[in-house]
C-alpha cells in the first residue's frame, strides 16, 4: 500500500497567500476604515503646525518663504507645512570662534602679521558672540559665522598694524582686544549681521617661531630692568620719608631751642628791668645786695664773715686763729 506527502509551500507561496488574505480583509473592511482615515489624516496634519520654543530662544515663522512672524518661548502654533514653517534660533547661548589656530593647533595663514613698527606677530584670538537680532540672522547673510570670522581676522590684522610690537605683545594686551572688540562689531552692524560680539580674548601674541628664544631673551632683559627700576623707586620712597621725617625733627628741635632761648632771654631781660627798678630806688642797698650775692655764687662752701671796717681790731679775739688759713674778711664796697 503506497502513501502519498505533500510537499510543504516554499517561502514565496507562504507570502504571497499572507498578502491574498490582506487584500481580502480590506476588501472587506474598507468601506469602514475610509471614513476614520479622512478624519485622521487631516487631525494628524493640522497638528503638525503645533511646535514648542524652549527658554532662551525665538522663533521666525516664515509663509510661503517671506518672514511674517515671530514667537516668544512656550508653546506656538503655525498653518502646516506647505504653508508655514518656523526656524528657532537661540538668542542667549554664546558661541565663538577661534582665528589664528584650531583647537589648540596653529594656523599660521591667520595668525601672522605684521605690527606698526614693521615686524612680524602671531597671533591668536578667540571671539564669543550671540545672536541678538534672529531676523538678520537668518536671512542677511549667507555664512553668519564664515563672515564673523573674516572680520575678525580683518579687524585683528587692523588693530596690530596700528601698534608696535612691544605694545602688541606686553604692554597694550587689553586695548588690543578692545580695538578689535569695537573694530568687529562696527562691521557686523554694516553688514547687519544681528551678532552682538560679548568678548574677545587674546590667546597668545609672539614672535614667529625662528626668533621667539632671541626675542624672549630680550623681553627678560627688559623686566630685569624693569624690577631694577621699581626696586630703586622703593628704596627711593622707603627712604625719603625717613629723611624728610629726620629733617622735620631737627627742625621742630630747633624750634624749641629757639623758643626756649627766647623766653630765657626774656625772662633775663625782664629780670635784669625788676633790678634796675630797685637800683634806681636805692642804690646803695641794691648794689650791696649784688655784691654779697655774688659773693655767695662765687664762694658758695666758705664760712664768711661780713664785717664792717669800722669794727677793726675789737672781732679779733673770736676769729679761729688756730684752725687753720684765715677766712678772707670781705668789706663792703665804699660808699660812693
Amino acid at each position: 500500500m503506497a502513501h502519498h506527502y505533500n510537499d510543504p509551500p516554499s517561502l514565496d507561496q507562504q507570502m504571497a497567500q499572507q498578502l491574498e488574505k490582506l487584500q481580502r480583509t480590506l476588501g472587506r473592511n474598507l468601506p469602514k476604515i475610509l471614513p476614520l482615515l479622512a478624519i485622521v489624516i487631516p487631525a494628524l496634519w493640522l497638528a503638525s503646525g503645533v511646535y514648542v520654543v524652549n527658554p532662551g530662544h525665538k522663533g521666525v515663522v516664515r509663509t510661503f518663504g517671506r518672514e511674517t512672524a515671530r514667537t516668544e518661548p512656550g508653546l506656538n502654533y503655525r498653518y502646516p507645512w506647505p504653508f508655514q514653517w518656523v526656524d528657532i534660533v537661540s538668542v542667549e547661548q554664546v558661541h565663538r570662534i577661534e582665528v589664528g589656530f584650531r583647537e589648540g593647533q596653529r594656523v599660521p595663514e591667520e595668525a601672522l602679521m605684521l605690527t606698526g613698527d614693521e615686524n612680524i606677530v602671531e597671533a591668536q584670538i578667540v571671539m564669543q558672540y550671540r545672536v541678538a537680532d534672529p531676523s538678520k540672522f537668518l536671512f542677511r547673510l549667507r555664512d553668519p559665522e564664515g563672515s564673523l570670522r573674516a572680520a575678525t581676522e580683518v579687524a585683528l590684522r587692523s588693530t596690530v598694524g596700528s601698534m608696535t610690537i612691544d605694545q602688541v605683545m606686553i604692554e597694550e594686551r587689553a586695548k588690543v582686544q578692545e580695538d578689535t572688540r569695537l573694530f568687529v562689531q562696527r562691521l557686523m552692524d554694516d553688514y547687519q549681521s544681528g551678532l552682538v560680539i560679548t568678548e574677545v580674548k587674546l590667546q597668545a601674541a609672539d614672535p614667529p617661531e625662528a626668533v621667539k628664544d632671541a626675542f624672549h631673551d630680550v623681553v627678560r632683559a627688559r623686566e630685569d630692568k624693569e624690577k631694577l627700576i621699581n626696586q630703586a623707586k622703593g628704596y627711593q620712597a622707603d627712604l625719603l620719608p625717613k629723611a624728610r621725617g629726620e629733617a622735620q625733627k631737627i627742625l621742630r628741635e630747633a624750634e624749641g631751642y629757639k623758643e626756649q632761648r627766647t623766653l630765657l632771654a626774656q625772662g633775663e631781660a625782664a629780670r635784669f628791668l625788676s633790678v634796675l627798678a630797685e637800683y634806681s630806688k636805692a642804690k646803695d642797698v641794691t648794689r650791696d645786695r649784688l655784691h654779697l650775692e655774688t659773693i655767695e655764687k662765687i664762694l658758695p662752701d666758705i664760712e664768711k664773715f661780713v664785717m664792717d671796717t669800722g669794727v677793726g681790731n675789737r672781732l679779733m679775739p673770736l676769729l679761729p686763729l688756730g684752725a687753720g688759713p684765715l677766712p678772707p674778711i670781705v668789706s663792703p664796697p665804699a660808699i660812693r
